[in-house]
């Protein structure tokens, strides 16, 4: 099974759109969604993927309500509860672990009860093994910490993962920002 893992969209529709086309390119079996959605209109679009979507809560998802609703709704293929800030999944015979937070994923791939382990908050991409446990963090999709839109490509068949660089992504970090930070001393 290939499953196409995201976190920290943070509102950014072009690059979360990029994503789309490259899964459907790619025949992608799942979606794993790691928080940070920021709206429900980047919930509806989850949504209405040909695939599942099994997210968490992030520590910027806005109203929760509505994204509840949403995934609730006819058709829907979002699938998150309504206080979800971890979950467990089968990946085709894996176990798996799910959460926004670092400060989670850690004692969870330490327990040995998990095959992988997958996280976000940060931004930063990672894939690294805690003894037999693979741990993922698929980076950012919105590109505005460290400019790359990320995501990560696992494989349950070998319990691999690969990270992925979205082409033609777009991000906040333009020069001004950089220049206001650098004078301000931010």
């Amino acid at each position: 099974m290939k499953v196409a893992v995201i976190s920290d969209i943070h509102e950014n529709f072009h690059n979360l759109i990029l994503f789309f086309r490259h899964i459907e390119k790619n025949k992608v079996d799942q979606v794993i969604c790691l928080g940070d959605f920021i709206n429900n209109g980047i919930a509806r679009l989850l949504a209405n993927l040909d695939v599942s979507v099994f997210a968490v809560w992030g520590n910027n998802d806005g109203t929760k309500t509505q994204i509840v609703q949403t995934a609730l709704a006819e058709g829907s293929n979002l699938d998150i509860e309504s206080d979800a800030t971890f979950r467990f999944l089968d990946l085709d015979g894996q176990k798996s672990f799910l959460t926004h937070y670092p400060s989670l994923a850690r004692p969870m791939a330490k327990s040995g009860d998990f095959d992988v382990v997958f996280y976000g908050h940060n931004h930063i991409h990672n894939i690294e093994k805690i003894g037999d446990c693979l741990i993922v963090n698929p980076g950012e999709i919105s590109a505005h910490k460290t400019g790359d839109a990320t995501f990560a490509l696992y494989d349950s068949e070998n319990n691999e993962a690969e990270i992925i660089v979205l082409e033609n992504s777009i991000n906040t970090k333009t020069e001004e920002v950089k220049k206001y930070y650098e004078e301000r001393n931010l």
